[in-house]
């Protein structure tokens, strides 16, 4: 038989580099304020690379670390016993993984790397202990939990109260906004999972999503060129509340064409004529 595929942690471990961070490293990774602890750089906390497709935890597995993305982007699912995905988030830079198992000691959902990832471990144990001597670390760790139930509810707010058009915008709006937390551009990046993934994630259809994102393009809200998505109106999309029929975009496509040409006619016939050379005389 061939050997078992190591998952979550052994699957990391095996391709673990050198790289540790100490605790004033991840508040800010984490972007909660740092305290004086004394000697906080020999409290270090060890990165994990993992590769893309790679589990970093999955559901039902003894809890026993949470995670914080350093690098990379990643998903989080729920999985039924049909073997079908619910997408629960997109972790990035800064988010923290892995808060689900606390309750149970056990992961609810299961973590997957969309693209290589560095993720900087935090044993649970570890940060109970410094949370009983140091009070101030404890309360930010629950200010970052109560961060992302945040997050997820004003999700589900979303999906109740939004059509679909609307989720999209949200959705791309809000993944510029992280883009431009981390450094990058919001106006030109590349999404990182498919457009069924990202229909899981908004309770929306693969063709849903697509015919979504063609609209946009259509009316010049984004540029589409595969998994690139350029920014064009973040104002507009930010608002949006639903785009009109496909046939009255049509026809407001077809009149502003119109409208162009006739003006292009009219800017034609007002210029002067070229000069050009009189005919040859016929021979007689």
């Amino acid at each position: 038989m061939a050997a078992a595929q190591p998952t979550g942690h052994e699957a990391g471990r095996q391709r673990q580099g050198r790289l540790w961070s100490n605790l004033k490293e991840v508040c800010d990774l984490l972007h909660i304020p740092s305290f004086n602890i004394a000697q906080t750089d020999e409290l270090l906390f060890q990165h994990v690379q993992f590769k893309t497709g790679q589990r970093i935890h999955t559901i039902g597995q003894p809890f026993d670390m949470l995670y914080v993305v350093n690098s990379g982007f990643l998903k989080t699912v729920l999985i039924d016993e049909f073997g079908n995905e619910q997408v629960l988030s997109f972790p990035m830079k800064g988010d923290m993984m892995g808060v689900d198992g606390i309750h149970t000691r056990h992961y609810a959902s299961e973590a997957v790397a969309l693209s290589d990832c560095d993720l900087i471990l935090l044993p649970f144990r570890k940060l109970a202990s410094l949370g009983r001597t140091h009070v101030e670390l404890e309360n930010m760790m629950y200010g970052v939990m109560s961060r992302e139930l945040v997050r997820e509810q004003a999700m589900i707010g979303m999906l109740g109260a939004l059509s679909a058009e609307a989720r999209v915008a949200r959705f791309l709006v809000s993944l510029a906004d992280r883009f431009a937390q981390m450094g990058y551009s919001s106006k030109l990046f590349n999404l990182r999972m498919t457009r069924h993934e990202i229909g899981s994630y908004l309770g929306l259809t693969l063709e849903t999503v697509s015919r979504t994102l063609s609209a946009f393009n259509e009316v010049g809200l984004i540029s589409v060129d595969q998994r690139t998505i350029g920014i064009k109106d973040p104002d507009a999309l930010k608002n949006l509340r639903r785009l009109p029929p496909s046939r009255a975009r049509g026809r407001q496509n077809g009149a502003a064409a119109r409208a162009r040409a006739a003006e292009a006619a009219e800017t034609a016939a007002a210029a002067p004529a070229p000069h050009t050379a009189p005919p040859l005389l016929a021979a007689v």
